[in-house]
């Protein structure tokens, strides 16, 4: 499929070609780089200029530059602009002006990426669907999301996050969204606000770009939720408020877990809806009924949304939760495991917790007769000040307090740490790798574990410790 001639490229870009090329994709990294895809030579880390002539060698249509890198000859297809940046949003500018898609913009201090796999999922049931496949929500994420839509889609979700004040405007503005949801508004990147009241005028302002007439959804149980609503009444068409409150549009009204999924049901003008997620997690179903809220506005079939509803579960590191064999010989002899790991802050942790608390035992099927609740957590990151203040106070979570055994990675998660009963503290160490080599010794059939910290902790490592426990010998030193 088509994605961009050389000349619509240069249409979009202002910028100038060297010879007529057709690509199919746009690609940043040339470790992912599929034969035939634009690709676009960022600066980061590293000048992406250096890489444009891997990127030919492994069959790229065209190298989007500002300048004729050393050692390209002067016939390799290339888009010259000015800023490869600003060319880059020019594209994605160009490919939302070209599409009839029905756009959702999406943010959230948590949740974000969760929410907008189950639109991938739902919205799906309905048409065809364009959003991307990571976490693609800074400054060049949004663009070449756009810049990679195809013109024939007819949904498009796009993330938008933030580090700093000012960043979710413009990307809103770019993105051009029909409908643009808030998930909630938490502590996270304090660092770059000061206060709580920073972070939700930032997330409020998704609204700003809303096309003439669009929907603006937000979160209504939170202490936040005016600043999301004024934001929202000025800049919107019609504005939707969603929740477990009473007053809310979209409210549910209950929440049932058993079996790894969880059932709501939640009242919305005109009737009742009852929905199942494939996956256990109060803060899932929330999510879930603004989803449907954005159903609703849009006008799709009820039934099928619905159906489609029961259908996501989280991916690895965002909740999904593995079942790890023990004993080949005993299928009922597992490991339940809550992969996390992705991301981490106040909230998102707390919502886990909770989910944890809830999560059944195994009892009388490993060497440990009583299955426990076991946490791992690591550093929750851009928290400023109040960073260890934080941390120790997830120790007077109720749900924390119903846990068997915590575990900690990190120095802010000391803090943590030293702020449990002697009964819950298990193993801190500094980073990832020392927990992964430790911890699956700790562990037995029967047991719970949930393992979540910000990303750059790396507890990925000790989720695939623990995915990795061979049969049997890693039990042997499981404590009592």
């Amino acid at each position: 499929m088509t994605l961009w001639t050389s000349a619509e490229a240069a249409a979009a870009t202002g910028g100038r070609v060297t010879g007529e090329w057709v690509a199919n994709g746009v690609s940043i990294d040339t470790r992912t780089l599929q034969p035939g895809d634009l690709f676009v030579a960022l600066k980061a880390a590293r000048d992406g200029h250096d890489f444009v002539t891997q990127a030919l060698e492994q069959g790229a249509a065209a190298a989007l530059v500002s300048h004729v890198p050393e050692g390209v000859g002067p016939d390799a297809p290339l888009l010259i602009v000015e800023d490869v940046q600003t060319g880059l949003e020019a594209l994605g500018r160009a490919s939302r002006a070209r599409t009839a898609a029905k756009v959702v913009g999406v943010t959230g201090s948590v949740g974000k990426t969760s929410t907008k796999e189950m639109l991938r999922t739902v919205l799906g049931a309905h048409g065809r669907v364009h959003a991307a496949e990571a976490s693609y929500n800074n400054h060049w994420g949004v663009p070449l999301t756009l810049a990679r839509m195809p013109a024939q889609t007819d949904f498009a979700v796009i993330e938008i996050g933030m580090n700093h004040p000012g960043e979710i405007a413009p990307l809103s503005r770019l993105a051009h969204p029909h409908v643009a949801l808030v998930t909630i508004v938490a502590p996270a990147h304090l660092e770059a606000f000061e206060s709580i009241d920073g972070i939700a005028h930032e997330k409020a302002s998704i609204f700003d770009g809303l096309e003439p007439g669009g929907v603006a959804i937000w979160n209504g149980d939170l202490p936040t939720s005016g600043i999301l609503q004024a934001r929202a009444e000025e800049m919107a068409g019609v504005s939707v408020s969603f929740g477990e409150t009473a007053g809310r549009d979209m409210r549910v009204t209950s929440v049932r877990e058993s079996g790894g999924h969880s059932v709501a049901e939640a009242e919305i003008a005109g009737g009742t809806l009852l929905y199942k997620i494939d996956a256990p997690g109060r803060h899932f179903v929330i999510n879930g009924a603004a989803v449907l809220a954005v159903c609703e506005v849009l006008e799709l079939d009820r039934a099928l949304s619905l159906a489609a509803m029961g259908r996501w579960h989280p991916g690895a590191g965002r909740g999904a939760h593995v079942s790890i064999p023990l004993d080949e010989a005993d299928p009922s002899v597992t490991l339940a495991l809550f992969d996390d790991a992705y991301n981490a802050n106040p909230a998102s942790v707390a919502a886990s917790l909770a989910v944890l608390a809830a999560a059944p035992v195994q009892n009388d099927v490993g060497r440990v007769s009583r299955g426990r609740r076991i946490a791992v957590l690591g550093d929750m990151k851009e928290l400023g000040p109040t960073g260890p203040e934080l941390h120790a106070a997830l120790a007077d979570l109720d749900a924390t307090k119903t846990l068997d055994k915590v575990h900690c990675v990190g120095p802010l998660m000391r803090h943590l740490f030293e702020a449990l009963p002697d009964a819950q503290r298990g193993m801190w160490f500094d980073t990832a790798d020392d927990m992964a080599a430790r911890l699956p010794r700790q562990l037995d059939a029967g047991d719970v574990v949930m393992v979540k910290g910000s990303l750059s902790m790396r507890l990925a490592r000790v989720v695939d410790a623990i995915r990795n426990m061979s049969q049997g010998d890693a039990r042997d030193d499981a404590e009592g």
